[in-house]
């Protein structure tokens, strides 16, 4: 059982970011397809895909994109993205609250993330959304990760 799955999410991410992989494979959830939109909407991440691994008709590898997280095995495929010069656009991403130590803020309390630079993903009760959504909405939350 793992005690922390976003926290698995962004290690995978980190790890295939560290080795230029374009593309991360993770099991799905509706909080991990949450957040890779908000990285999606922020320019952090080219794009991603809700589905099964599987094969087509000669027999090779392929993905089926479906949105029911019901199904066993469904897995959130995320496209990193690059530079034109092959630099990283993800340079770091950190997990913040967890779960001995849950971190929440007003929205009053949120500050730009290295001046505007990275963002801050929280969890809100209107939703996923980066702190710049949640100034702009004065709303707060649960700090969920940082990336820049």
């Amino acid at each position: 059982m793992m005690t922390d799955p976003l926290a698995d999410m962004l290690t995978r991410i980190r790890n295939a970011n560290r080795i230029e992989r374009p593309v991360v494979d993770m099991p799905a959830t509706i909080l991990k397809k949450s957040v890779a939109q908000v990285l999606k909407d922020e320019g952090f991440i080219l794009d991603y895909q809700v589905g099964l691994p599987g094969t087509d008709e000669q027999g090779q590898p392929a993905f089926r994109t479906h949105s029911d997280f019901s199904v066993p095995k469904t897995l959130l495929r995320v496209y990193l993205k690059y530079g034109p010069e092959g630099e990283k656009v993800i340079r770091h991403i950190a997990r913040g609250s967890r779960p001995g130590l849950r971190i929440y803020r007003r929205s009053a309390q949120l500050r730009p993330v290295l001046d505007g630079l990275g963002i801050a993903i929280l969890s809100t009760s209107r939703g996923v959304m980066s702190d710049r959504r949640a100034r702009s909405e004065k709303v707060g939350g649960e700090l969920l990760c940082t990336v820049w």
